[in-house]
């Protein structure tokens, strides 16, 4: 899973610090592994996530289910709004506690690698609270947690998006670098959300700040959010159903991720898909996430949104296994994770299945024999 999904002609990897160290090595061990003739993968990467939140949005479905809009519901005072309330009201210890089942989750699928993105705080305080959540959590968890600070969500109620933008840019931003609360920034670029010139700004203080750079691009409607993000560097342009050529252009120029998020795509019943041959045209890799979160994607499984992929939007087995492993690390700005290769970490998966592609075949009923994160065995749950 280094950029092709080829089985590798090697038999055997050891490992040692935590490090893959060698292939096929004939030196004796401390301990072997034999995994019987069973398929060995990395560990899957779950680059996209919500995963930290209170309470939930039912309500919100129903009224999807009789025919509201994201941006109807959103404008009534549900969607984003409503978990913010939530959080709010939550103590950093309750949001733990929430949120560990839904990584315990994800953990017993194989994945050793997950993201979580703050966003429902929406002020200094509770973006503080949600990020010492997440890190509190990156202690508690087996599996590794990669932060993002993502407090332009949405516009909280009672102050204009300038002002808020302003205060995510000089108060918040200088506070999560200060106490290395997030690797990367993120931004929902859209109508009821912010706008370019909003997502500039903020690029602009997380690059003085030394941040990587992720947005939600394209998701409801054709912004420009990727193509803008690129000129920043941006690691990964999220969510994409309504990409234009010049912004997958401007992605493949800057070697941005496309992280594409079929349960969302799902969950909200759209019909216009990410255009994956485009994609595939232009050269720029594909990752796959689950999107976890309580409003449009309250799915917490990464083997799901991998066989939607194939299903839904057209990708082949290889790429949706890439775009869990090898990709899915790019996306997080990784070069240590996502494969099996010398010098990597050695988080890896046994699996008891004819081969890799069968993961996007059976839906359901599929958990790996054995999870190892830098060589260490944990127990799935």
């Amino acid at each position: 899973m280094d950029g092709d999904a080829r089985p590798s002609a090697a038999r055997s990897f050891a490992v040692s610090d935590g490090r893959i160290g060698a292939f096929d090595v004939a030196a004796p061990a401390r301990e072997v592994v034999d995994a019987g003739g069973a398929v060995v993968m990395p560990g899957l990467i779950d680059c996209h996530t919500h995963a930290l939140f209170a309470g939930n949005r039912l309500g919100d479905h129903v009224l999807k289910l009789k025919g509201s809009s994201y941006a109807q519901i959103a404008t009534a005072g549900g969607g984003i709004l409503s978990t913010v309330r939530a959080v709010r009201e939550a103590s950093e210890q309750q949001l733990v506690d929430q949120t560990r089942p839904r990584i315990e989750a994800l953990a017993a699928e194989g994945v050793t690698t997950i993201e979580i993105k703050s966003g429902y705080g929406l002020d200094l305080a509770n973006e503080l609270k949600t990020l010492r959540a997440i890190r509190q959590l990156a202690h508690e968890v087996q599996p590794r947690i990669v932060p993002t600070f993502l407090g332009a969500h949405t516009v909280p109620g009672g102050m204009s998006r300038a002002t808020y933008v302003t205060s995510v840019c000089e108060e918040m931003l200088p506070r999560v670098a200060a106490e290395r609360l997030a690797d990367c920034v993120d931004i929902f670029v859209e109508s009821i959300a912010f706008d370019l010139a909003d997502a500039r700004r903020l690029f602009e203080s997380a690059r003085k700040h030394g941040f990587g750079i992720r947005v939600h691009a394209e998701q409801l409607s054709a912004t420009g959010a990727a193509a803008l993000a690129a000129e920043f560097g941006a690691l990964a342009c999220d969510h994409l159903e309504c990409l234009d050529e010049k912004g997958a252009q401007a992605m493949a120029r800057a070697g941005s991720i496309a992280v594409l998020l079929p349960g969302a795509f799902y969950f909200l019943r759209e019909t216009r898909k990410p255009p994956v041959a485009l994609l595939r045209e232009l050269g720029v890799p594909i990752a796959i996430a689950s999107d976890l979160n309580p409003g449009t994607s309250p799915l917490a499984s990464l083997l799901i949104p991998l066989h939607m992929a194939v299903t839904l939007f057209g990708l082949t087995p290889d790429e949706a296994l890439l775009g869990v492993t090898h990709n899915a690390a790019r996306a997080l700005g990784r070069d240590d994770i996502g494969s099996l290769t010398k010098g990597q970490r050695a988080d890896f998966t046994i699996w008891d299945i004819p081969e890799p592609a069968y993961l996007a075949y059976q839906l359901g009923g599929v958990r790996p024999r054995a999870i190892f994160i830098e060589g260490q065995r944990v127990n799935p749950t």
